[in-house]
């Protein structure tokens, strides 16, 4: 299986680690568009990166990106809080049945209690988001 092999190919030295350091949003293109004109980067754009970058084939690129996606899936369904050294936290957090109203007729409705996703920026990522020094921001920061 296609997993297997790569996990046996991927070393720091392959270029995964840097990825995308020193990706900019104009990196990603669709449909012959740049980014400044699309608003959203999609999973092809990933597999188009991983492509590039790494020199898998699109089909071994899509399945990394399949491999990583559902990983994620599988711990957030089962709990699990992910953490994403220098990018952030997802955690699913227990709302619970609380009351309340349709603001077209103001009558109040019972909400149901759920999950929900939650994400946190890490601080590194808030900082480039911010145009911040990030040189002083330690990785671990990000809780």
């Amino acid at each position: 299986m296609f997993c297997t092999g790569l996990a046996k190919n991927l070393t720091p030295k392959s270029g995964l680690d840097s990825l995308f350091v020193g990706t900019t949003a104009g990196d990603f293109m669709a449909n012959g568009k740049p980014a400044s004109e699309k608003s959203t980067v999609t999973k092809a754009d990933l597999v188009e990166k991983v492509y590039q970058k790494i020199g898998f084939s699109k089909k071994e690129a899509s399945d990394l990106v399949e491999l990583v996606f559902n990983q994620l899936k599988s711990k957030l369904i089962a709990g699990e809080k992910v953490k994403i050294s220098g990018f952030g936290n997802f955690m699913v957090r227990a709302k619970g049945e609380r009351v309340g109203r349709n603001p077209q007729t103001g009558e109040q409705i019972q909400i149901s209690a759920r999950r929900v996703l939650t994400f946190r920026p890490s601080q590194v990522l808030k900082g480039i988001l911010n145009g911040e020094d990030i040189s002083q921001i330690k990785e671990d920061d990000d809780d």
